[in-house]
C-alpha cells in the first residue's frame, strides 16, 4: 500500500509539474511577415544569392587584366657526372618579374564587360526567383486560409446535421416521426463527416507546403500542432487593373526579360573575345634577377641586375579553332535573341491568363454571394414549411447542404481571386501593393470583405 501511494505521489508531482512547464509559443505570421521569412530563408533565393557572389568573384577574377601582376621563379641544378668540360656543375637562377599588358586585341576588355553582365544576369535571376517564391507563398498563404475556413465550414456543418440526427432521435422515440427519418439524417451525417476530413487532410498539407516555402525542417515527420500560425481570414477586396498597363509593366520590369537580354549582350562581348586570339598579344616585363654563368670563360660565376622588356605573340595560323569559336558565339546569339521573343511571349501570356482569372473571379463571386443569400432564404422557408406540415425532412437536409455548398463555393471564389491577384502581381514583375491591390486584410470589416457569410448557420432556423 505504501508503494502504490508513493508512485501515484510521484505521478501527481510530474503531471503538476507538467502543468507548470511554460508552452513554448508558436509565431504568428501575417501575410507581410511570411513573405519577409520566406526571402529570408527560402532554399532556392539562398541559392540565388550565392550565384550572384560567385558572379562578382568571376568579375574580379577578370578585372585582374587590367592590373599588373607580380611573379617570382628560380632554378637550381647540379649534375653529379658530366663529360670532361670546362664548364661548372652547378646552374641557378632567380628572378622577380612585373607583368602588364599593354595590348590584348580586347581580350580583357570583353573578358570584364562579360563578367560584369553576368552579375547583372544573376542579380535579374536572384530578382525573378524573389518574385516567385513571394507568389507562392501569397497563394500558399490564402490556400491555408482558405482550408482553415473550410474546415469551420465543415465542422459547423457537421454540428447542424448532428442537432437534426438529435432532434429526429428525440421526435423517434416520442413517436412523432418514423425510423425513415432517423436514417435519412444519419446519412446525411456520415455523408458529411468525409468532407471534414478531407478539409481537415487539406489544411495539414498547406501548413506543410506553406513550411517548405519558409524553409522549415521537416524531416522530423512530427504529425502534431504546425510550428506556426498565420493571422487574418481570407478576405475579398475589389480590385481594378489595366490589361495594357500590366502588359507594359512586364516588359520593362520583368527579371526573365532583362535576364534574357543580357544573355545577348554576353554573346556580343564573347565574339569579341574569340576574335581577339587573331590578333597580337603584348606584354611588358620588368624585374631584377641572379643567374649564375656555367661557362667561366664568359665571366663570373655570380651575376644580377635588373631586366626589362616587351613579350609579344601572335598566333598566325590555329587551324581555323578561332573561326569555329567565333561561328558557335554566333549560333548561341541568335538562340539567346529567340529566348528573349520566347520570354517575351510567355510573360504575355502569364499577364493576360491572370488578368483573365480576375475577371472569371469577380464574376463568380458576384453570383455566388447572391447565391449564399438565396440558399440562407431557401433553408428558412424550408424550415417553415416543414413546421406547417408542407415539406418534408429531405427538403431540409438538402438545404441545409446547399447553404454548405454554396458557402464553400464562394470561398473558393475568393481563393482564386487572391491568387490571381498573385500571378498578376509576379508576371508584372511589381508587387501588389504598387498595382494597388490587396490580398489579404487584417483588421475591421468593410463592406466588401466576406467574413459575415464565411460561415453556415449555428442551427437550421438560423440566417
Amino acid at each position: 500500500m505504501r508503494f502504490k501511494f508513493a508512485a501515484v505521489s510521484v505521478l501527481i508531482a510530474a503531471g503538476f509539474s507538467a502543468f507548470l512547464r511554460p508552452v513554448e509559443a508558436v509565431p504568428v505570421y501575417t501575410l507581410e511577415q511570411a513573405v519577409a521569412l520566406a526571402q529570408e530563408r527560402n532554399p532556392d533565393i539562398l541559392i540565388a544569392r550565392k550565384k550572384v557572389q560567385a558572379a562578382r568573384g568571376s568579375w574580379i577574377e577578370a578585372r585582374s587584366g587590367f592590373l599588373p601582376s607580380l611573379s617570382s621563379s628560380g632554378l637550381y641544378d647540379k649534375r653529379q657526372t658530366q663529360s670532361s668540360t670546362t664548364l661548372r656543375e652547378e646552374d641557378y637562377n632567380a628572378i622577380v618579374k612585373l607583368e602588364q599588358n599593354l595590348y590584348t586585341g580586347g581580350a580583357v576588355t570583353s573578358q570584364v564587360a562579360i563578367a560584369q553582365l553576368n552579375v547583372d544576369r544573376a542579380n535579374y535571376e536572384l530578382q525573378e526567383i524573389v518574385s516567385r517564391v513571394t507568389m507562392d507563398v501569397r497563394i500558399a498563404f490564402n490556400e491555408l486560409l482558405l482550408n482553415r475556413a473550410k474546415v469551420r465550414v465543415r465542422e459547423d456543418s457537421v454540428g447542424v446535421l448532428e442537432q437534426e440526427l438529435n432532434s429526429q432521435q428525440q421526435s423517434f422515440n416520442a413517436g412523432i416521426v418514423g425510423k425513415l427519418n432517423v436514417q435519412r439524417a444519419e446519412v446525411a451525417l456520415a455523408n458529411e463527416r468525409p468532407e471534414l476530413f478531407d478539409a481537415q487532410t487539406q489544411l495539414q498539407n498547406s501548413y506543410l507546403r506553406l513550411g517548405d516555402l519558409f524553409g522549415l525542417d521537416t524531416r522530423r515527420g512530427e504529425s502534431g500542432p504546425a510550428s506556426f500560425e498565420l493571422a487574418g481570414e481570407l478576405r475579398y477586396q475589389p480590385s481594378h487593373a489595366d490589361l495594357n498597363d500590366c502588359l507594359a509593366r512586364a516588359d520593362a520590369t520583368r527579371g526573365v526579360i532583362k535576364a534574357r537580354q543580357k544573355d545577348i549582350q554576353i554573346e556580343d562581348k564573347q565574339y569579341v573575345l574569340d576574335r581577339s586570339a587573331m590578333r597580337p598579344q603584348v606584354r611588358a616585363f620588368s624585374g631584377y634577377e641572379v643567374y649564375s654563368e656555367r661557362d667561366p670563360a664568359v665571366g663570373q660565376e655570380f651575376n644580377y641586375g635588373g631586366v626589362v622588356g616587351i613579350n609579344a605573340t601572335w598566333n598566325i595560323f590555329d587551324g581555323f579553332a578561332t573561326k569555329g569559336r567565333m561561328q558557335a558565339t554566333r549560333a548561341r546569339r541568335e538562340a539567346a535573341v529567340e529566348a528573349l521573343a520566347a520570354a517575351r511571349r510567355s510573360v504575355a501570356s502569364e499577364v493576360r491568363s491572370a488578368f483573365f482569372d480576375i475577371q472569371q473571379a469577380g464574376r463568380v463571386l458576384e453570383t455566388e454571394t447572391q447565391n449564399v443569400m438565396t440558399a440562407d432564404e431557401n433553408l428558412e422557408m424550408t424550415r417553415s414549411n416543414f413546421a406547417a406540415g408542407l415539406g418534408t425532412q429531405l427538403d431540409i437536409l438538402q438545404a441545409t447542404g446547399d447553404v454548405t455548398r454554396t458557402r464553400t463555393t464562394r470561398l473558393s471564389a475568393i481563393y482564386l481571386h487572391n491568387v490571381a491577384i498573385a500571378r498578376l502581381a509576379h508576371a508584372c514583375g511589381s508587387a501588389p501593393e504598387s498595382l494597388d491591390f490587396k490580398n489579404v486584410t487584417v483588421g475591421k470589416q468593410t463592406a466588401t470583405q466576406a467574413a459575415d457569410v464565411a460561415r453556415p448557420p449555428q442551427t437550421l432556423g438560423q440566417r
